[in-house]
């Protein structure tokens, strides 16, 4: 078969390329990821019992803006990065923004407070649960992430991983939200921050190795 004619076969019968396909499997990745960090919170650490009060209704919406908003800008260049190519089209400054915007939030609480309470307000009470709960449960997200990314043919690994992580570590942040009840704004930003940091991190380790084709 000459050269023209194996083209012309190749190119017959092609059907056109869905899209929307990457940016749907993402989406339920991440829906069934976030299903599965609340259930874990439901069934292994329990609902905070004082959310009848303004104050833990407050906070915790605080908390979810955090880890909601990191998700989402997160997931818009996941999408993109899960394409080959896709990387050509993503600058982290969005994702970036939540992070910034509970740091500087965090900046002004421990400039209003005494500084005899900023040691309380930065380690709370439960530091090390949260340290602990927020990359175990992230395990799930992950994995469900991957799957999804790695049907798209990402042609950046560690960048796509650490995307994955950072998406896995803030849906797992908001299902450990509903459990956590240290509500200060500088507990929020560095152990919440952190752990998802530690997810972004923990992705781009094992991207190229998960997401290899």
């Amino acid at each position: 078969m000459r050269t023209d004619e194996l083209i012309t076969a190749l190119s017959m019968n092609v059907e056109p390329v869905n899209r929307r396909l990457v940016d749907r499997n993402v989406g339920l990745a991440l829906a069934f990821g976030a299903v599965v960090a609340i259930g874990i919170t439901f069934i292994v650490l329990g609902v905070r019992t004082d959310l009848a009060t303004p104050r833990a209704v407050i906070f915790l919406f605080l908390k979810l803006a955090f880890a909601t908003g990191t998700v989402g800008a997160a997931a818009v260049y996941l999408a993109r990065l899960a394409r080959p190519a896709g990387e050509r089209r993503v600058s982290p400054g969005l994702a970036a923004l939540p992070f910034v915007a509970i740091l500087l939030l965090a900046g002004i609480s421990l400039g209003q407070a005494p500084s005899s309470h900023w040691d309380k307000m930065v380690m709370g009470d439960d530091w090390l649960e949260c340290l602990i709960s927020i990359p175990v449960i992230a395990v799930v997200p992950f994995a469900v992430v991957i799957w999804a990314v790695r049907k798209a043919a990402p042609t950046n690994l560690v960048r796509a991983g650490a995307f994955s992580g950072l998406v896995a570590g803030g849906v797992s942040a908001i299902g450990y939200a509903l459990h956590c009840t240290d509500d200060s704004l500088p507990f929020v930003a560095l152990w919440y921050g952190g752990t998802i940091v530690l997810c972004t991190l923990a992705g781009a380790i094992l991207g190229p190795r998960l997401l290899r084709w």
